[in-house]
């Protein structure tokens, strides 16, 4: 006889999207647990097509209102690489700069607002800021100077409007960095002050058994552009990457899964960690050893401490572009339309976006691929789900629900881009 239990929990904030859970325990063991995601952005690789070559850095930075830079470099990486140009160096170092608001602003969002209160307890970031409002405001002190950076060089923090192939419509004059300076001097404290609270933080033992796969370059850390490396000894281009990275649908949920040669992988902090520590910046290097972290970390628990070390890096990283700045001699690098294919990556703060557009002669996309970070995820998320079930296959189903949340926000996935996570039914047999 098989006992059928539903948990339905409609609104979870702290996960940015929608999706659905269903567990299968038979004779105490889990026979599946499958987490259906449901993610409007894949439609905006069909509302590319017949647009102008000119457009989808703007289209596809409203697929996230989290990570809109992050869609606008990838798609400027592709076109410009297929268009044959190369960004003026002080053309890229602001474009860097940009991405550097993003990550700030979207690790502390992730940071203070979503994961923390999973550590100390609260059911959401309001009610830790009743006993804990110094972590609350330290979090929105450093999104504050990212996103004081992302008005500043993209006119706005949410879908920035400055972005274009080749660069930018307008750049700052130096003097307008100014009170970013000062904002991103604050957060550095405040991030550090964070990252030495959360080293205390009770962390499970576990340690993810899967590849990794993270952009890298040769002279810094990866943030905007770079080739693809992976744990298992992959040097890839952007091009080709979908030779190793095959994306496929699964009966329970519309969402893709990617897989790396067939096998399961992961992207994000953890890779980017990992795969890059030796390219971190050294008082980023410092200031993770003194936050309890080696050279590498596969514990999804520990990447709070990751994100924090990020976050100290962008800052770090910002305020040196802006001490080096001049002021460019021109917005943008002119783009001419060229018929063809071109592959762009850049990372996220949730990991490696990958954009592939084939124009035609006359400037026109005729098609588009995106794989989002969370989708190449998605696989070993499932497997943490399966673990974390198995570990905790007697508690109640509330009580289970709440284990395999904690479990998912580990990961930061974006979802939807909306705030809410998961129906949970588990069928006990």
């Amino acid at each position: 006889m098989i006992r059928r239990r539903q948990l339905k929990v409609g609104s979870l904030a702290r996960v940015e999207g929608e999706g659905a859970l269903r567990v299968v325990i038979a004779e105490g063991q889990v026979e599946s647990a499958e987490l259906n995601i449901y993610e409007p952005p894949r439609f905006f690789e069909a509302f590319l097509r017949g647009r102008a070559y000119t457009e989808p850095p703007d289209i596809t930075s409203r697929i996230c209102g989290i990570c809109p830079v992050a869609y606008q470099t990838s798609a400027c990486n592709a076109l410009e690489q297929l268009c044959g140009v190369e960004l003026d160096r002080p053309l890229a170092d602001l474009r860097r700069l940009l991405y550097c608001g993003e990550w700030i602003s979207s690790h502390a969002l992730h940071i203070h607002l979503l994961h923390t209160p999973d550590f100390l307890g609260y059911p959401d970031a309001i009610a830790l800021a009743t006993d804990h409002r110094e972590l609350v405001e330290q979090g929105l002190a450093t999104k504050k100077a990212g996103n004081a950076l992302l008005e500043l060089l993209g006119g706005r923090a949410i879908h920035p409007v400055n972005v274009r192939l080749g660069g930018f419509y307008s750049v700052p004059e130096l003097a307008d960095f100014a009170p970013v300076i000062e904002l991103l001097r604050d957060a550095r404290d405040c991030a550090e002050r964070t990252g030495l609270r959360a080293a205390a933080f009770d962390f499970p033992e576990l340690e993810l058994d899967c590849a990794f796969l993270a952009a890298a370059a040769p002279d810094r850390y990866a943030i905007d552009s770079g080739t693809v490396h992976t744990s298992t000894g992959l040097r890839l281009s952007a091009a080709e990457l979908p030779v190793h990275v095959r994306e496929h649908q699964v009966p329970h949920s519309t969402a893709l899964h990617a897989l790396l040669d067939g096998e399961r992988y992961l992207t994000g902090p953890l890779a980017r960690y990992t795969l890059n520590y030796h390219q971190l910046s050294p008082s980023a290097r410092q200031f993770a050893a003194e936050i309890g972290l080696g050279t590498e970390c596969r514990n999804p628990f520990r990447s709070i401490l990751v994100r924090v070390v990020e976050v100290v890096y962008a800052i770090d990283e910002a305020l040196s572009l802006i001490d080096a700045y001049e002021r460019p001699s021109r917005a943008a690098v002119p783009v001419a339309p060229r018929a063809g294919t071109g592959h762009g990556v850049s990372e996220a703060p949730r990991g490696l976006l990958y954009h592939r557009y084939e124009i035609d002669g006359h400037g026109i996309v005729r098609a588009a691929t995106i794989i989002p970070p969370t989708s190449q995820n998605q696989a070993v998320m499932e497997d943490d789900l399966r673990r974390a079930v198995a570990d905790n296959v007697d508690l109640d189903d509330a009580a289970l629900a709440a284990v395999c949340e904690r479990a998912i926000r580990n990961y930061d996935p974006c979802i939807s881009c909306s705030a809410h996570f998961l129906d949970l039914d588990v069928v006990r047999r």
